[in-house]
């Protein structure tokens, strides 16, 4: 017979599976003081500490307990990247209730049908904004009772209005149920198996309505195993808490929740959250991430934003920016024919560029510190990639998908294939249908299925 303890996520000091939200509950106790988040505001970053971040946690998880959440019940947040998404999708799982996360872009016509389909009780929506979408449509959600809203503005014309709790009062809402019922989250907490599903990320749609892929904390667990702690993908130490991350894809979907929030809980790295998606570039000369994942059009936008301010330089500046990029084109092409590795001459010439372009460069974009930086969700220039790498920035192409908790397949050091997804991460099932050309994967991450619709779960699996 195989003890609670034994299970593969599972301590003996705690009843429960090792969630997401028991990881972050571990940390405020073994590193209470140190960063967890940051978020800018008025122009200055403000730290969150692990102990602070908990303390918040636990308050949002007893207010989801007051407002009558229930294990399985759905909570949804349509909203930019914020501490708050977070801390409420944390405070989700604590309480063994389901996430689900909406693109900060839906409209109403797709906020209604997400928001249907999952039957969520509970919804954080940000701003006026994006509490107009739910009350445009607010007469078929017959399962919405409350809306918190994370912004004070625009709201007075919905202050008679019983659903809608501002953040601030949701948060002290649950410090009274805290008082009322000591214990309580934990106690919910202490009954998470590995089945538990604790987010639904809802596919893109593009053969049919989009459907919510289960994931549960099993998938977590070995995602994080598999894909965050794997030996050799990172050069170095693995990613710990001297770590910086910045976050800034949407937290709905699975890559930005892998990157982000789970590696967070997994290994401890601070989360610093851009500003917007316009202020990435700004925010990453600020923040200087070591550890950064980025889809193809952001790795493009920087390639791009390097090339303007250098032909827009003095023409002595200019003169410097043409040999290095010169100099870098060699230097990754040398590369790219030795699987990502340096060759004599490609490390000479590195040698050479470093001091005289590469490290300002390095500086201006942000990366200077960055020991670790991915591409996926799409293709990206091969030209890109050359430039980067002689740069002295190693960007790895790896392949996923929300079904597999993105475990599939990345490139790893020393075997960086260059216009490739690398290959099949250690351990794992992989194999190419011979006839319709499809990646299947096989591993205690492939999810549960799709939300209320057994028929398509079936069609997913062979």
């Amino acid at each position: 017979m195989t003890t609670l303890a034994e299970r593969p996520g599972a301590r003996a000091a705690d009843v429960g599976f090792q969630s997401p939200a028991a990881m972050v509950r571990d940390r405020s106790v073994s590193t209470p003081d140190a960063v967890a988040m940051r978020e800018k505001d008025y122009g200055i970053w403000q730290e969150i500490t692990w102990s602070e971040l908990w303390e918040t946690v636990l308050d949002a998880a007893h207010g989801l307990l007051a407002l009558g959440i229930e294990p399985g019940d759905r909570v949804s947040i349509h909203s930019e990247d914020r501490p708050e998404w977070v801390i409420l999708d944390l405070a989700t799982v604590a309480v063994r209730g389901i996430t689900v996360g909406l693109y900060p872009t839906n409209p109403a016509a797709e906020v209604e049908y997400l928001l249907t389909d999952s039957g969520a009780g509970i919804h954080l929506a940000e701003d006026q904004e994006q509490a107009d979408k739910v009350m445009e449509v607010q007469e078929s959600l017959t399962n919405l009772r409350k809306i918190i809203h994370a912004e004070p503005r625009g709201f007075r014309q919905w202050r008679d209005d019983d659903r809608f709790i501002f953040w601030d009062d949701f948060l002290a809402l649950g410090r009274e149920h805290r008082e009322e019922s000591p214990g309580a989250v934990e106690a919910r907490m202490a009954e998470a198996t590995e089945d538990d599903v604790i987010t639904l990320v809802y596919t893109s749609g593009t053969t049919g309505p989009p459907k919510g892929a289960m994931l549960t904390n099993a998938n977590f667990k070995f995602c994080v195993d598999t894909l965050i702690e794997v030996e050799g993908r990172i050069e170095g130490d693995p990613v710990g808490p001297d770590d910086l991350l910045l976050t800034y894809l949407p937290l709905c979907h699975v890559a930005e929740r892998i990157f982000s929030t789970w590696t967070m809980a997994a290994q401890g790295p601070s989360l610093n959250f851009a500003e917007s998606i316009e202020t990435v570039q700004q925010n990453l000369r600020e923040i200087q991430p070591t550890i950064f994942f980025a889809v193809p059009r952001i790795w493009e936008k920087i390639h791009a934003g390097i090339a303007i301010k250098g032909n827009d330089a003095t023409w002595f500046k200019k003169i410097w920016f043409k040999l290095g990029m010169a100099l870098a084109g060699y230097i990754g092409e040398q590369r790219m024919e030795n699987d990502g590795e340096h060759t004599v001459g490609s490390r000479i010439a590195y040698a050479v560029g470093y001091p005289l372009v590469f490290r300002a460069l390095q500086e201006r974009i942000g990366l200077r510190r960055c020991r670790y930086a991915a591409s996926g969700a799409a293709a990206i220039a091969p030209e890109v990639l050359r430039d980067f790498l002689g740069m002295g920035i190693d960007i790895y192409e790896l392949y996923g998908m929300t079904e597999n908790s993105a475990v599939a397949t990345c490139n790893f050091p020393g075997r960086n294939k260059i216009g490739t997804v690398g290959e099949p991460y250690p351990g794992i099932g992989l194999r190419i249908d011979e006839e319709t050309g499809e990646i299947q994967t096989k591993h205690p991450g492939v999810f549960k299925g799709y939300w209320r619709k057994p028929e398509k779960t079936a069609e997913a699996f062979t």
